[in-house]
């Protein structure tokens, strides 16, 4: 009996750890990420990332959509974890915080739609397979300010008042001299060309759409100028120079 019952044990615990192994699910994404870890991928921008994967396999578009959603992947990954680990800490986002986070997301989607149909380009697998990444990079970021705030409260118990004002905004001399210059008024002012180029009804919608990001959710305001980024790699044609690299 005492054999039966070791037996039985061994085979009880042996199975869940047999079941999270999923060797087909590893090997599948080790393929993706052409043998490296998720770390080792993010350790790389995007348009480095898509360059080795493109090299090893083949230059097309096919592959670049395959390179953008391995990296994205690893992105989703590194979120869950980093939520994850502010659960435990009991520092995650509350639920109007989370909310706030959900109306954002699903008017930044809203504009997305608008704004692929509105670009009056052939279908682009490329650009929409980036545009999911600008998503996942808000969403990156959202939790990572809670992260960041455990970071700050920390130092800010050795810190003396004179480090409060070495992050401010707008004190740059040169910003304040050359006000052309500055990344949101050239954002803003490329934001406004794009529209112009459209017809009426269609630049009113997406207009529309736009300010519902702000509107919609305060969260917004905190990330004013890699939205308006965002909106202009939406809008902008295949063609020419981008007017920004992607953030990621």
């Amino acid at each position: 009996m005492r054999v039966l019952a070791a037996v039985f044990m061994l085979f009880l615990f042996a199975c869940p750890i047999f079941g999270q192994a999923k060797p087909g699910q590893n090997k599948r994404g080790n393929e993706e990420r052409l043998g490296m870890t998720c770390a080792q991928v993010l350790a790389m921008n995007s348009t480095d990332w898509v360059a080795k994967f493109t090299a090893a396999k083949d230059t097309t578009p096919e592959n670049t959509v395959l390179a953008v959603e391995a990296y994205g992947k690893c992105y989703d990954a590194r979120t869950t974890s980093l939520s994850a680990s502010l659960g435990k800490q009991s520092k995650a986002p509350l639920m109007g915080a989370r909310g706030n986070f959900g109306d954002f997301e699903s008017a930044l989607k809203d504009f997305m739609a608008k704004a692929l149909a509105g670009n009056q380009q052939p279908a682009d697998s490329v650009k929409t397979a980036y545009a999911s990444m600008y998503e996942k990079q808000f969403r990156y970021a959202f939790y990572q300010s809670y992260s960041q705030r455990l970071a700050k409260h920390s130092s800010s118990e050795t810190k003396g008042a004179g480090d409060a004002s070495t992050g401010a905004a707008g004190t740059d001399p040169k910003s304040a001299a050359k006000p052309d210059a500055d990344p949101m008024t050239l954002a803003k002012n490329r934001f406004g060309e794009l529209l112009a180029a459209m017809p009426g009804d269609q630049r009113h919608e997406i207009h529309a759409a736009f300010g519902q990001i702000f509107e919609r959710s305060p969260i917004g305001e905190h990330w004013k100028l890699e939205i308006y980024r965002y909106a202009i790699f939406l809008l902008e044609p295949p063609t020419g120079k981008p007017f920004s690299t992607p953030p990621f």
